[in-house]
């Protein structure tokens, strides 16, 4: 549950007192944009609905009609699938899919929202921001759309390696594999450093989608090799 903090009104600047007049759909996107910007930059308790509308160039009311309080712009701006699609267990975790299309599903959900540009960064600004002044959505966030998604990937391993119930193994295996993908959010300023080009367009986002799922399969054959073979993992490493 999100607490919402009291919101101090100030008086609106002149030059901004008359909203431009838009539908609905483009003042909830305007809304969703200028709200995200300021509770990155600011954070949830810091951020002033009036701020908020005069950012957006709407009526204050419009938060009230569209999301009901801060607390649901707040929410609305976190869980916006413009740049959190989420993942939808349903589509990678299916009995007769191999396990390479459930790997490129999952790599997919993690890599569509960095062809947004700006926008990923943004919100990945919000989530750090969130993790260190916490209002209780990425509590939630973990439980409805983070742990489902990765026990289901979890579900997947088991089903390709022929076991009925995972292990501490297993789990290790699924955090590496979606690790693949989280690092694609985490690290936006390091890929800017050290080789932009990878991230620098949606044909070099996809190919490199396409290498985390093979690097994701090798993962995946080299638990089956150690699982088959207990002496595996202490082998010496094979010269390149």
């Amino acid at each position: 549950m999100i607490h919402v903090m009291k919101i101090e009104d100030t008086p609106a600047p002149e030059a901004h007192a008359k909203p431009l007049r838009s539908d609905g759909l483009e003042a909830r996107g305007r809304l969703l944009d200028a709200a995200l910007q300021l509770f990155a930059d600011q954070g949830f308790s810091k951020t002033s609905t009036r701020e908020i509308a005069l950012a957006a160039q709407v009526n204050v009311a419009s938060i009230s009609y569209y999301f009901g309080d801060k607390a649901g712009l707040y929410r609305a701006v976190f869980e916006d699938p413009r740049s959190n699609p989420g993942s939808d267990p349903a589509q990678f975790n299916q009995p007769e899919m191999p396990l390479c299309d459930a790997l490129t599903v999952l790599m997919r959900g993690f890599s569509e929202p960095l062809k947004q540009g700006d926008l990923v960064q943004s919100c990945m600004k919000l989530h750090y921001r969130e993790m260190l002044e916490p209002t209780g959505v990425w509590r939630d966030e973990i439980e409805n759309n983070i742990k489902p998604a990765q026990l289901a990937l979890v579900a997947v391993l088991c089903r390709h390696l022929g076991l009925d119930e995972a292990d501490d193994d297993v789990h290790r295996l699924a955090f590496s594999v979606s690790g693949l993908g989280v690092m694609l959010h985490l690290a936006g300023d390091v890929y800017q450093s050290i080789c932009p080009a990878l991230l620098a367009s949606p044909g070099a986002i996809d190919q490199y989608v396409d290498r985390l799922v093979s690097y994701a399969m090798a993962m995946v054959e080299m638990e089956a090799r150690r699982r088959a073979d207990p002496d595996f993992s202490h082998q010496p490493a094979s010269p390149l």
